[in-house]
């Protein structure tokens, strides 16, 4: 009997070709003799449609071509079932294929995404919602919001919205974190949420988590001037900095004392006051290299 596959594809993610991403796929699904399906993500009810696709075909994987938000609103639409996650990077930011070492281009993805092994990684919930990624309220939200409205996409319009969100630099924030923890109540520029260690670009914004270890990190940074700021680019990320705080966590709660903008595995959420956040462990699966044994 043939395997079942589902293709899911963001056309408006990124700056890659989804047609060319689609004939990739669909050439590689037929030398390997597996029904293929492919379902164009719209925006409007996907979740409910994939579950749909789904129910009838029982797909053994599906792959997914976009970035960080479209794999985590695939992860939610099968979060009832056993299913393996094929990434195929094709996201303007791809932080979880860079955490999981994914090759860069679709060509060298595609085999993995077919037929690597399986990694079992866990999600966040934040305020009812999922989060595979790196979530965050303050700078790089702000970021994220501005990103969204403007005309450019891709690492080019990331770059252009970087600089124009430093130059209208929102004000600090109060924010009180309780949880398992002593609480902390300090100002801060940006408070990540974390399940892994770098953003898309690259940038090491938690050098110590870890996907599947049932914890996730919270990252306070109090201040973010320009040398915080290019110490973290550059991949040198302070841990022991007065201005960065880290802590590994099940549960916690971010209160601010006024609405500030969040946004989730790079999609903009809005402004919010209260974060409730919970760890969901080993929620899902995803393809990954084979590792070989050195001989």
């Amino acid at each position: 009997m043939k395997k079942n596959i589902l293709l899911v594809v963001n056309p408006i993610s990124g700056d890659i070709d989804k047609l060319e991403i689609i004939t990739m796929v669909s050439e590689f699904a037929e030398n390997l003799g597996v029904n293929l399906e492919v379902y164009t993500t719209s925006g409007e009810d996907d979740i409910e449609n994939i579950k749909t696709l789904y129910d009838k075909s029982l797909f053994e994987r599906i792959l997914v071509a976009g970035g960080d938000g479209t794999i985590k609103m695939v992860a939610e639409a099968m979060e009832e079932h056993d299913v393996i996650l094929g990434i195929l990077p094709a996201g303007s930011a791809n932080g979880l294929a860079v955490d999981l070492n994914l090759p860069t281009t679709i060509e060298e993805n595609l085999e993995i995404a077919f037929s690597g092994e399986t990694k079992a990684i866990d999600m966040i919930a934040i305020n009812g919602k999922k989060s595979i990624h790196l979530s965050d309220i303050g700078l790089n939200a702000d970021l994220v919001k501005n990103y969204e409205n403007g005309s450019i996409r891709g690492k080019i319009g990331y770059m252009l919205q970087t600089v124009s969100t430093l130059i209208d630099l929102e004000p600090p924030f109060f924010a009180t974190i309780t949880g398992d923890f002593p609480t902390v109540a300090c100002e801060a520029r940006m408070i990540v949420i974390a399940n892994s260690q770098k953003y898309g670009t690259g940038v090491t914004i938690n050098p110590a988590g870890l996907m599947d270890d049932g914890l996730f990190e919270l990252v306070i940074l109090k201040n973010m001037d320009l040398v915080l700021f290019g110490k973290i680019i550059t991949g040198n990320m302070p841990i022991n900095d007065e201005d960065v705080e880290i802590i590994s966590t099940k549960k916690a709660t971010i209160t601010t004392q006024q609405p500030v903008n969040f946004q989730i595995d790079g999609e903009y959420c809005g402004k919010q006051t209260k974060l409730d956040i919970a760890i969901l462990h080993q929620q899902i699966k995803v393809a990954v290299p084979i590792v070989t044994s050195a001989t």
